[in-house]
């Protein structure tokens, strides 16, 4: 067993906060650091379903990557699915710790993963952290030969068991590729002023599509859960790995909300 405080002490060591976007909400978000663990569970976002999973597998810590709360909790009551989550894991003494962009940008992060199974070679840190260290925002690097956007498109997809993928052409092949997970088309800019042709996100609103296309830049989209689910599952071995004792699992009930497919209307 671990206690909280020494397992959040492990996940700094492995996602350090300084790594984390001023924004975010890293670190223990609820719990008492001095309860004893013997299981963990990690998952991308607490949901209902995934709350009573962590309450049915007895865990007593989940890590999450999306912070259980982002902005002042003004009232947490049974009314909404906020609420609930955290009234269940406190009824059933379950504390939980963020690591969201600090793991992303971590050395061995998300975006680390996401360049390396895309088989990037040279990788380099896309926007490096303000605060000077290793590690920093997104990644890119070089494919060993040029392929068409669709091609690629097609080939990330089934790499990170996409449901869908969307493209927006800049009119290039794809060799230098960037990537940044989760909903990140704020890296565009940085993507060009490293000569890449393309950047590899989760998701991007629809003037970020347009803005891709006048950089001349290729857009992919994998999807923010398939983007970013594989990081979860690394990250509990990375927290086996040096938490003897401590039994460390990604979400099993965990699942992508959005499906393939499409609705078309029909004339009256």
């Amino acid at each position: 067993m671990a206690t909280v405080a020494e397992i959040c002490g492990v996940l700094r060591a492995i996602a350090p906060p300084d790594l984390a976007e001023s924004w975010d909400n890293v670190g223990l978000l609820l719990g008492d650091e001095g309860a004893d663990v013997g299981r963990l569970m990690t998952c991308l976002t607490l949901t209902e379903d995934v709350a009573e999973e962590a309450v049915s597998a007895g865990v007593g810590l989940v890590v999450t990557h999306h912070p259980l709360f982002f902005r002042p909790v003004k009232r947490l009551t049974s009314a909404d699915a906020e609420g609930r989550v955290v009234l269940s894991l406190l009824r059933a003494g379950i504390a939980v710790c963020s690591a969201h962009t600090s793991w992303d940008s971590a050395v061995l992060g998300i975006n680390q993963q996401l360049a390396e199974l895309l088989g990037l070679q040279g990788i380099g840190v896309l926007r490096k952290p303000a605060a000077g260290g290793e590690g920093g925002g997104g990644r890119y690097g070089e494919l060993s030969e040029s392929v068409s956007v669709g091609d690629f498109g097609v080939r990330a997809g089934q790499l990170l068991g996409a449901t869908g993928v969307q493209l927006v052409s800049g009119g290039r092949a794809v060799r230098r590729v960037a990537v940044a997970c989760g909903a990140a088309a704020e890296y565009l800019r940085d993507a060009a002023e490293r000569g890449c042709d393309t950047l590899v996100t989760g998701e991007a609103r629809f003037h970020a599509a347009l803005e891709a296309r006048a950089l001349g830049l290729n857009l992919v989209l994998v999807g923010h859960y398939a983007s970013e689910r594989r990081g979860v599952e690394v990250l509990a071995g990375c927290l086996a790995d040096r938490l003897l004792g401590v039994e460390c699992f990604a979400s099993r009930r965990e699942c992508d909300p959005l499906i393939s497919g499409f609705v078309v209307a029909g004339g009256g």
